[in-house]
């Protein structure tokens, strides 16, 4: 088998994208021939026009050591499929009345704790995020995301939920399922209604989440995760993992997975990413029922 010529300028455009992205932890070794074999060849649908997506990954809290990983394979995964541009910044200026507008959707990418703090106009950035998905922008949130904006209430009723813990650790093997009856929907048909199963950090989360509330794509499977965890809460268990939901005029998508490295070089987790993503800026014309 000849080598792929696609994996060397992989590897260049991650020390690259390394080398200009202030701050960023990078993947492991090997990491990005790993993610540039794993990267869908096409986008789901051609774009409307141009779009770019911001990442945003400040932390507030913990950081999680996968956030460079995820910066390069979402970067990547949009490059190569020419769904959308992605513009990587912590910089609260992006969030600004106006500024916003140059992008199609925001991205938190395992952000935590309140990561609008010290800006003088908080209020301001908070109105103008969500007047921004409300009028018909989108947003994504990978895993953490859900440990962020404890304090702004809108936030947690925009994205389903907040973090309640982690009963299933990085290195526990679980098993996630497509939500039944949701098999053939587009933004979930990648994983063929079959489980997947890894070891990754599943989360379990608390109010506002009400499962019944967003067009639920996957969850963990408690018949076939490991279950001798410590720290269960929920008794109905409904352990939600990947949704969508509108939001005003705007796409919402989240995905829980995401804490491990080897989640950006899953074939199937990045099919999806890129599913929900293009879902989200409007490009991917899924119907839902949330």
């Amino acid at each position: 088998m000849k080598p792929s010529l696609y994996l060397p300028l992989a590897a260049a455009s991650a020390a690259l994208f390394f080398a200009t992205s202030p701050a960023a932890d990078g993947p492991p070794d090997g990491g990005a021939e790993k993610i540039a074999a794993a990267l869908p060849a096409k986008a789901f649908a051609k774009p409307e026009k141009p779009r770019k997506v911001l990442i945003f990954s400040k932390t507030g809290g913990f950081h999680h050591d996968s956030i460079g990983t995820g910066k390069l394979a979402l970067t990547e995964l949009g490059k190569k499929t020419g769904a959308f541009e992605t513009v990587i910044s912590d910089d609260l200026a992006n969030f600004e009345p106006k500024t916003i507008d140059q992008f199609d959707a925001i991205l938190f990418l395992s952000t935590t704790g309140e990561p609008f703090d010290g800006a003088p106009d908080q209020d301001v950035l908070k109105k103008s995020l969500m007047d921004f998905v409300k009028g018909g922008k989108g947003f994504i949130g990978i895993h953490a995301a859900t440990d962020t904006f404890y304090k702004w209430s809108d936030y947690g009723d925009m994205i389903g939920g907040y973090f309640d813990g982690h009963p299933w650790g990085s290195g526990t093997q679980v098993s996630i399922k497509v939500e039944p009856g949701q098999e053939k929907f587009p933004l979930v048909a990648m994983f063929e209604g079959k489980n997947v199963d890894f070891k990754e950090e599943i989360y379990q989360l608390k109010a506002p989440y009400d499962s019944k509330k967003v067009h639920m794509m996957l969850r963990l499977d408690p018949e076939k995760s490991d279950m001798k965890v410590n720290g269960l809460k929920r008794e109905d268990k409904d352990w939600g993992v990947s949704w969508v939901r509108s939001w005003g005029k705007g796409r919402v998508f989240y995905c829980s997975l995401g804490h491990n490295h080897e989640m950006y070089w899953n074939p199937t987790v990045l099919s999806h990413y890129l599913a929900g993503i293009q879902w989200a800026l409007g490009d991917y014309k899924v119907k839902i029922d949330k």
